[in-house]
């Protein structure tokens, strides 16, 4: 009767992202149906200024839990499981796999500015941008783990593995140690873009000791689910599991942005942006990486809050849903009365790649209310788009398509607002949930004939509107200036914080990864 049972269970593959704020799980049927989907929230911790970083045990807990409880009615069969991951982060194991201590998160955490400034005297910062494709930031996974080095030597004496989200479910799924080219390119200055291998002459000198993964491309079957891994997740034994990658390049698979031309937009916690190129760019202010599918480059930029900010906005207006914050917005309309708002909240990626920048809400008057400034920040968010596109073809980039996707897509007005503000047009996909479907769709090519095309075609378009585009002009010349004006006051603020150990962590829940702002 069991057999029978399993033999009319309808095939599936199984998509698992673990994101900032949540981990989310899929099943999606071969026509890329979306059959069952769970998330699980939580919350990252930062233990002083500028630090970012989260238990890696809990990212199998969550695995774990959403496997089960997406597998719980017996219905479906498990075909293949693909993984993806926020990143670059940094989970330093002994040689058995267990953590030494919490992962230091990616760009959002800024602790290692003495380390950069040392790698940039030793190894020249013009000849990493040259070897590596991207400048030394926040960003860079090589500065957290000389970190680590640095201020926590007994510990780091016994690190001997590198792991992020996706590539810690697939080493707990199949016991393979690895990591996906992607990944790794963005653990500057310790891979080499060009030779597409560690450089080992830059990493004994910073990391010594530490026994980095054997490569692999996110599409590459990283091994099987082994017995003591179907034992606790109810995953069957042997399934194929994909490597993963860092979950914007798994958001850009799962909306087909991986053509020349194309720039996929990310809605999210934080906002980002990979742009396809024919060859290799490289930019001082932005990221140059090997793409997530064999034989492909991008150039790439993220800021470091945008659905964190409106998070923290309805946390203030005790007793406001994000709903009636919305239509508040709108009403206040474009311009926001007034209010000009810099959302750097937690320092800055790209283009500015500023650590020690804050944010701003300028303009403030007692006639303004919650509408005002929850516009404001949707808009700070496309003037901060607007910045990086503008950066990335002034690289060289050519962007010929925008594909949006990400939790912030639903409901309109945000995408509206980024397309105003940046005059561009934006496709929106069927399915927008992203990183967790991008997983799913990777691991369906390894097991049936499909194309993202036919599994999630382009079902809306955002255009921009001409009546908004003078204020909006005007408004991104004085966003512009506002930061230039108001970075030495607001480096001397950030300096002060710094000097408060303790005094800015975080009280509120961002946004889950999928959810609109």
């Amino acid at each position: 009767m069991r057999s029978a049972s399993v033999r009319r269970a309808a095939p599936v593959v199984l998509g698992v992202d673990i994101g900032t704020s949540s981990s989310k799980g899929v099943l999606v049927d071969p026509d890329g149906r979306l059959v069952r989907s769970r998330v699980l929230e939580h919350r990252v911790d930062r233990p002083g200024p500028g630090r970012v970083e989260m238990d890696g045990r809990i990212w199998w807990r969550e695995f774990v839990a959403l496997s089960r409880d997406l597998l719980a009615p017996g219905d479906v069969r498990v075909c293949a499981v693909g993984v993806s991951g926020m990143g670059p982060c940094v989970l330093l194991t002994d040689a058995g796999g267990t953590p030494l201590r919490p992962a230091v998160l990616y760009g959002v955490d800024t602790r290692a500015g003495e380390q950069i400034e040392r790698m940039n005297e030793r190894f020249g910062a013009d000849e990493i941008i040259q070897r590596c494709g991207s400048a030394l930031s926040s960003q860079a996974a090589g500065p957290k783990i000389a970190w680590v080095a640095d201020t926590e030597p007994e510990l780091f004496a016994r690190a001997r593995r590198l792991f992020m989200p996706s590539s810690w479910l697939a080493y707990r799924l199949t016991g393979r140690y690895l990591l996906d080219h992607h990944s790794a390119s963005q653990c500057t200055p310790f891979y080499d873009t060009e030779a597409q291998d560690w450089h080992r002459p830059w990493i004994d000198p910073f990391a010594p000791g530490l026994e980095l993964p054997p490569l692999c491309w996110p599409g590459d079957v990283a091994g099987e689910v082994t017995a003591v891994a179907a034992a606790e997740t109810g995953l069957p034994e042997g399934v194929p599991v994909v490597a993963g990658t860092i979950d914007a390049w798994s958001e850009a698979l799962s909306v087909g942005a991986q053509g020349v031309g194309d720039l996929m937009l990310m809605y999210g916690t934080t906002m980002f942006l990979v742009h396809t190129v024919p060859h290799r760019l490289t930019s001082p202010s932005l990221w140059g990486t090997v793409g997530a599918l064999p034989g492909t480059r991008n150039l790439a930029g993220g800021m470091a809050t945008s659905g964190a900010i409106t998070g923290w906005l309805r946390d203030l207006v005790a007793g406001t849903d994000h709903t009636e914050l919305l239509r508040l917005a709108e009403r206040s309309g474009a311009g926001a009365r007034g209010l000009l708002m810099l959302p750097f909240f937690a320092g800055e990626r790209t283009p500015i790649l500023d650590p020690r920048a804050r944010g701003l809400i300028a303009g403030l008057t007692l006639s303004h209310g919650p509408g005002d400034i929850y516009r404001a920040a949707l808009e700070a968010t496309g003037l901060a788009v607007r910045h990086n596109i503008e950066t990335i073809e002034a690289a060289g980039g050519d962007i010929r398509r925008i594909v949006a996707v990400g939790g912030g897509t639903r409901g309109g007005l945000w995408t509206q607002i980024v397309s105003d503000i940046t005059g561009r047009e934006q496709q929106i996909p069927a399915q927008t949930i992203g990183a967790s479907y991008g997983g799913a769709f990777l691991a369906a090519r390894t097991v049936m004939d499909v194309s993202i095309e036919t599994w999630n075609p382009i079902a809306g378009v955002r255009r921009p509107r001409p009546e908004p585009a003078a204020d909006y002009d005007e408004l991104y010349r004085l966003y512009r200036e506002l930061y230039a004006g108001s970075r030495s006051v607001v480096h001397a603020l950030a300096a002060r914080q710094e000097r408060l150990p303790g005094a800015f962590r975080s009280t509120h829940r961002p946004p889950a990864e999928g959810a609109a702002p």
